[in-house]
């Protein structure tokens, strides 16, 4: 890359984000540029920093002072930086101990602040920094490392970036363009599940975050966190593992990595660098706080689940206070294996998409395989076996399906792409799910309208009512109406996060299922009439519009 060339945007091959899916496949599209010889491999000290050649073509540098990344030049090119600040754990941690060790091919350096340990490692001949942190208690806020990239070297113009305009929408992070396209650093459009990596590439160099294990992270395997952005200021590259953004789980703590800052020469970074593949038994003898090597782990294995819905996926998570980790069960039969576990009691729960519908407890220990006979789902425990009138969706835990959901996971809802929010649901049409919309807001779409005939034996009986949620604002809940002479309670909130979601990308929060029970005088007995179904929804919190009290929806049914 020219020297000219840092100076403006470069429009080819703008960025990448790694999905699990197609990890392997785009591994083979750019291997990991390393020369035949490192001589150059070791370090020097320019008085503020540690200066670090790893003898390919990468050179960094770290604050003696305060263990931020303060120069990331590849092939002569510095990419590290912006508005002045460099990259690093927060915000930075401010004065801290750093100290640099070289074993043989390996080099470490050391940070340390208060509690907190942060570590950056070199290989000889690697294009890479190997990063862990432990994080021992919340003395720092949240849990992120933050590679800041200088303006104009990519350019990154999807959903996860600034707008380069003032029209901002909400907060100060969310954005809409001239043509009323939304951007903001929160729409990744990702779970966790969903990548290995994420970065830009111009098609001759790649700058790339390969995520960790994320097993003190905390969230599980759906969680979705902003993951990159991209403004006229510069862009930044983040490993997430704890946000306080639309979080279901406590924070965990310990030591969190390797996650790996990865050059290439435009394609993809090696899948030898991706969770679950990457190979550290040389960190083993560094003395890194925390560290547990693969001798120390254990493993989780099924023989197969049965119960199953084999129109969705399947995913297995494990999850104490300690640590989470997860697993995706084979299509055909269920089979799944979870290694480099560390050892203890977990929770084990499988998930029909992102719905749990089976848990138990699980012991692993250092070096076994804690192996598991076929798990049985009971039937009742996925009420999308239960016998259903009618039924509005699938029961999947998301709201996949629904009007606008795919395009709420990387847009604000105000965008112009999305459909009205407005509308009545007809049972029978066979467009219900489609125009049924994923969210329902107090300020917005309250007061939706579902019409159904029922038969004259259905309409003598009462029945129950469902509606599920996967997270809620502001205590958004529904309260219903029949036909306008029956009134449903005002059902207690459930447990949700408290922070925005519905309107930066995520639907994931605790899913939860309300339940009315109808009496049979709320019915209409002329069978050739439609009854009328009133889905409000109710709270005393919450502001206006899109901020007001909302809720998003699984399915929704009513019961034989």
């Amino acid at each position: 890359m020219s020297g000219s060339e840092n100076h403006r945007p470069i429009r080819r091959r703008t960025f990448v984000i790694g999905t699990a899916a197609t990890a392997g496949s785009a591994a083979l599209a750019g291997p990991l540029a390393a020369p035949a010889a490192a001589a150059a491999f070791g370090y020097t000290d320019d008085g503020s920093n540690y200066v670090v050649d790893t003898g390919a073509n990468l050179v960094f540098k770290v604050s003696k002072s305060t263990g931020d990344l303060t120069s990331l030049s590849y092939r002569g090119t510095e990419y590290q930086g912006y508005g002045g600040m460099n990259s690093h754990i927060e915000s930075g941690l401010g004065s801290s101990t750093v100290t640099i060790t070289q074993s043989g091919s390996t080099i470490l350096i050391s940070v340390t602040h208060g509690t907190l340990k942060h570590y950056y490692a070199a290989r000889s001949g690697e294009n890479n920094v190997y990063l862990w942190t432990n994080k021992a208690d919340t003395s720092v806020s949240a849990t992120r490392y933050i590679v800041r990239v200088k303006a104009g070297l990519f350019l990154n113009d999807e959903p996860d970036s600034y707008t380069y305009t003032n029209s901002t929408i909400e907060a100060s992070d969310v954005f809409a363009k001239s043509d009323g396209q939304t951007r903001s650093k929160h729409y990744s459009k990702l779970r966790v599940i969903d990548y290995n990596y994420i970065g830009w590439t111009t098609g001759s160099v790649g700058l790339w975050i390969v995520r960790s294990n994320h097993e003190k992270a905390s969230g599980g395997p759906f969680y979705r966190s902003l993951l990159r952005h991209q403004s006229a200021d510069g862009g930044g590259l983040y490993e997430i593992l704890y946000y306080g953004q639309n979080q279901t789980e406590e924070q965990r703590f310990g030591l969190q990595g390797p996650y790996v800052i990865a050059f290439t020469d435009g394609g993809a970074p090696s899948s030898s660098l991706f969770p679950g593949t990457l190979t550290t038994s040389w960190a083993d003898s560094l003395g890194i706080s925390g560290y547990v090597a693969a001798s120390g782990r254990g493993r989780v294995a099924g023989v197969g689940i049965t119960g199953r819905n084999t129109a969705h996926p399947y995913t297995v998570g494990l999850a104490n206070s300690a640590a989470q980790y997860w697993g995706s069960a084979r299509s055909s039969d269920g089979y799944f294996s979870i290694t480099g576990v560390l050892p203890g009691t977990y929770t084990l729960t499988v998930h029909k998409s992102e719905l749990a519908v089976y848990s138990t407890q699980v012991t692993v220990s250092a070096g076994g395989t804690t192996t598991l006979n076929s798990i049985a789902i009971p039937s009742s425990n996925d009420p999308g076996n239960a016998g259903a009138i009618w039924r509005i969706n699938d029961w999947s835990g998301t709201p996949s399906g629904f009007k606008n959901a795919d395009l709420m996971t990387y847009a604000h809802p105000s965008d112009v792409r999305a459909a009205a929010w407005t509308g009545n649901v007809v049972i029978g049409s066979g467009s219900e799910t489609s125009a049924f919309p994923c969210y329902i807001w107090k300020d917005v779409n309250s007061g939706l309208l579902v019409y159904f005939k029922l038969t004259a034996a259905q309409a003598a009986a009462a029945h129950t009512l469902r509606i599920g949620v996967t997270t809620a604002y502001a205590n958004g809940r529904p309260q219903v109406v029949v036909n306008d002479t029956w009134t449903s309670a005002i059902p207690s909130p459930p447990t949700q996060p408290s922070t925005r979601s519905l309107t930066n990308g995520s639907y994931r929060g605790n899913n939860y299922t309300f339940t009315y029970s109808v009496p049979a005088s709320a019915w209409l007995t002329d069978t050739s009439q439609y009854n009328v179904l009133k889905i409000n929804v109710v709270s005393g919190s919450g502001t206006t519009s899109y901020l007001s009290a909302g809720t998003s929806i699984d399915a929704v049914d009513l019961l034989a």
